[in-house]
C-alpha cells in the first residue's frame, strides 16, 4: 500500500521561512478552507495557499508544481532562498522521505532512514528520479489523476488521442510491458553482440588454423627434401659399393686405396656442401619465418589484427594469440641456432678436407690393397645401414602441429545463441505488437472493469449519460442515443464525468497494484456543480473515506459543507505568508 503520511513546506509558493507541516493520516475527509486576512475584516477565500497543499507534495515528490510554473518561481518571493519540502511516505512497510528544494539545490531520499548513496545533492538528478518514480509506481502525469484533481489538469477526455491511449495503456499495464519489451531489446542486442564475437571468434580460430596447416605443409616439404636428400646419398654409397665390388681386387688394390680415400674425402665434400646448401636453405626459411612471426607480434602488441589490419578489439582471443605467436617465436628461434650451429660445424668440416688431389691412374697388385678393398667395401655397407636407420626429424614435428596446433572448431554456442536470438525475437514482437493477443488480453480484461467502475460513479454523481471505453481505447459518449463529444457537456457535466473517471481510473489502478490512502480534489466541486453534484460528490468522498480507509482533502470555497464532515484543515494567509491549522478559533478571532 501507498501511504502519504505528511507533507512539510519552507519558503514554498506563499508559505514563509515558519516550517508548515499537513499530515494525511486521518482516514476521512477533510475540508480545506481558506481565509486571507490580508485583503479585509470579512477575508477573502481567494489566494490563501490551498493549492499551495498538493503543489507542494507535487514538488517533493516529482520535482515540479501541478502547473506549468517555473522551479525558481516555487520559492516565497520575499525570503528568496531556502525553499524545502519534504514528503515522509511508506510503502509495504518500508518507511521513505524525500527532502527536495531549490536556492541551494537540494534532493535527498532516505530508506528506512538511510540516506540513498546513489543520489548527488543536485534536485532535478534524474537517475534518483527514475528510482522515486519506480517505486512510487506511476509519474507526474498519473499523479494528477489518480492523487491529484486540479481543475488546471487538462482532463483526459480533453487530451490528445495518443496521449490518451499512453496514459490508458500506462493504467492498464501495456506501460510496462513496452518497459519489458526494452529490457527485451537490450538483450536482443547483447544476443547479437555475442553472436558477432563468437563468428569473429571461430573466424580467428579458422585463421589460425591455416596458418598451423601452411606451417605443417612446409615441414613436410622440408621432410620430403630430407627424405629425397637421404635416398640420394644412399643410392651415392650403394653405386661406390657397386664400384669395387666390380673392380679386380688382386691387381688394382693399390690403385683402388688411393681412389678410395680421394673418394672417401670426395663424398664427405658433397655430403657436407649438400647439407650446407640444405640447412643454408632451411636458416634462410627459419629467418623469413622469424621475421614474420616477429613483425605479427608487432602488430598484435599495437592493437592491429594482422589477418585484416583491423584492431584487436574485435578479437576475444587476443591474448591467445599473443602467446601463441611467442610460443612460435621461441620455437622458431631455438629452430635458427640450431641451423646456424650446423652451419658453423659443416663449414669447419669442409675446411679440414682441404684441397682433393687428382686421382691417381694405378692399378692394384698387393694383398695388403685387396684386404684395404675389403674394408671399404665393409665401411660403404655400414654406411648405407646406418643411412638406412636414420629417422626423419621433420615427421615428429608435423604431428606435434597437428596435434595440438590445430583447434577443433564446435560450433555449439553459435547454435544456442542463435536459437536465443530467435527466441527473444519472437517474445519482443509479442511484447510490441500493436496485434499482440497478450496486449489484447490484457485491454480486454481490465476494460470491461473500468467501464464498470466509471459507470457506477457516474451513476452515485448523476450524470445521466453513457460514457464507455472500446477496445480500441477510445471513448464514447453518448446520451438517450445521441453521440456526444466531451465539450458537448456542460461545465458541471464534465467535472461530473472528470471525477467519476478519475475515481475509476484509480480503482483499476488500485487493482492491479497496489491501494493509495490519499485523495485530493482541488475546487472541482466548486465549478458549475449545482447542489444536487455537490451532494452526490460529497457522499461519494465521504465514503471513500469511511468505507476505504482514505484520506480525501477537499479543497472548497463553499464554508456551508463545514457541518457536513469531521475534519475541517483552516488556510491562513496573513501578512503575506500562509498558515495552516485544524483550530477554527484562527478565524474567530478576526
Amino acid at each position: 500500500m501507498l501511504k502519504i503520511k505528511n507533507v512539510t513546506a519552507k519558503n514554498f509558493m506563499s508559505v514563509g521561512n515558519n516550517l508548515q507541516a499537513v499530515s494525511f493520516d486521518t482516514d476521512s475527509l477533510t475540508l480545506v478552507l481558506g481565509h486571507n486576512l490580508d485583503l479585509g475584516g470579512d477575508g477573502s477565500r481567494n489566494g490563501t495557499g490551498k493549492t499551495t497543499i498538493i503543489n507542494a507534495l507535487s514538488y517533493a515528490l516529482y520535482g515540479e508544481a501541478l502547473t506549468n510554473i517555473r522551479k525558481d518561481n516555487l520559492i516565497n518571493k520575499t525570503n528568496g532562498k531556502g525553499m524545502i519540502t519534504t514528503v515522509d511516505f511508506e510503502i509495504n512497510g518500508k518507511e521513505y522521505r524525500i527532502e527536495r528544494g531549490r536556492k541551494p539545490n537540494v534532493l535527498k531520499f532516505y530508506i528506512d532512514g538511510v540516506e540513498s548513496q546513489d543520489n548527488e545533492q543536485q534536485g532535478d538528478m534524474r537517475e534518483t528520479q527514475k528510482d522515486i518514480e519506480r517505486i512510487i509506481g506511476f509519474p507526474h502525469n498519473m499523479f494528477k489523476h489518480l492523487i491529484a484533481l486540479n481543475t488546471y489538469t487538462e482532463p483526459f477526455l480533453s487530451m490528445k488521442t495518443n496521449d490518451q491511449r499512453d496514459m490508458i495503456e500506462q493504467l492498464l499495464g501495456i506501460t510496462e510491458i513496452s518497459e519489458k519489451a526494452e529490457v527485451l531489446k537490450e538483450l536482443l542486442k547483447q544476443t547479437r553482440d555475442s553472436i558477432k564475437e563468437e563468428e569473429l571468434r571461430i573466424q580467428a580460430v579458422n585463421n589460425a588454423n591455416k596458418r598451423v596447416e601452411q606451417n605443417i605443409s612446409d615441414i613436410e616439404s622440408r621432410s620430403r627434401a630430407w627424405n629425397k636428400n637421404k635416398e640420394d646419398k644412399i643410392s651415392a654409397l650403394q653405386t661406390s659399393l657397386d664400384v669395387l665390388q666390380e673392380t679386380d681386387i688382386k691387381t688394382e688394390l693399390s690403385k683402388h686405396r688411393s681412389i678410395t680415400s680421394i673418394n672417401e674425402k670426395q663424398t664427405k665434400l658433397t655430403s657436407f656442401e649438400s647439407e650446407l646448401k640444405s640447412i643454408t636453405t632451411s636458416l634462410s626459411r627459419s629467418d623469413t619465418k622469424l621475421e614474420e612471426l616477429e613483425s605479427n607480434l608487432q602488430k598484435a602488441i599495437e592493437g592491429v589484427c594482422p589477418a585484416c589490419e583491423q584492431s584487436t578489439a574485435h578479437l576475444d582471443t587476443h591474448e591467445e594469440y599473443t602467446r601463441d605467436l611467442k610460443e612460435q617465436i621461441k620455437n622458431e628461434q631455438l629452430y635458427n641456432v640450431d641451423q646456424v650451429s650446423n652451419i658453423n660445424e659443416l663449414k669447419k668440416d669442409i675446411k679440414k678436407i682441404g684441397v682433393i688431389a687428382e686421382v691417381p691412374d694405378t692399378f692394384y697388385s698387393t694383398m695388403e690393397e685387396a684386404l684395404q678393398h675389403k674394408h671399404n667395401v665393409e665401411t660403404l655397407q655400414e654406411q648405407i645401414e646406418e643411412k638406412i636407420k636414420e629417422t626423419n626429424p621433420y615427421t615428429e614435428q608435423a604431428e606435434q602441429l597437428r596435434e595440438t596446433g590445430i583447434e577443433e572448431i564446435s560450433y555449439d554456442l553459435i547454435n544456442e545463441l542463435t536459437n536465443l536470438k530467435e527466441h527473444q525475437e519472437f517474445l519482443y514482437k509479442l511484447l510490441t505488437s500493436k496485434d499482440s493477443f497478450i496486449r489484447k488480453k490484457i485491454i480486454d480484461q481490465n476494460l470491461q472493469y473500468l467501464n464498470y467502475r466509471l459507470s457506477h460513479y457516474l451513476d452515485k454523481l448523476g450524470l445521466p449519460h453513457d460514457v464507455k471505453f472500446n477496445s480500441d481505447l477510445s471513448v464514447d459518449i453518448t446520451e438517450y442515443g445521441r453521440d456526444l463529444d466531451f465539450d458537448n457537456l456542460s461545465r458541471g457535466e464534465r467535472n461530473r464525468l472528470i471525477l467519476g473517471m478519475s475515481w475509476a481510473f484509480r480503482d483499476i489502478y488500485e487493482s492491479l497494484n497496489q491501494p493509495m490512502n490519499l485523495m485530493c480534489i482541488d475546487e472541482l466541486v466548486d465549478s458549475g456543480m449545482d447542489t444536487t453534484g455537490v451532494e452526490n460528490a460529497l457522499a461519494v468522498l465521504k465514503k471513500m473515506g469511511r468505507e476505504s480507509k482514505k484520506n480525501v482533502f477537499l479543497i472548497s470555497h463553499k464554508e456551508e459543507l463545514q457541518g457536513r464532515v469531521n475534519n475541517v484543515l483552516y488556510v491562513v494567509k496573513e501578512g503575506g505568508f500562509t498558515s495552516y491549522s485544524n483550530d477554527i478559533e484562527i478565524l474567530d478571532a478576526t
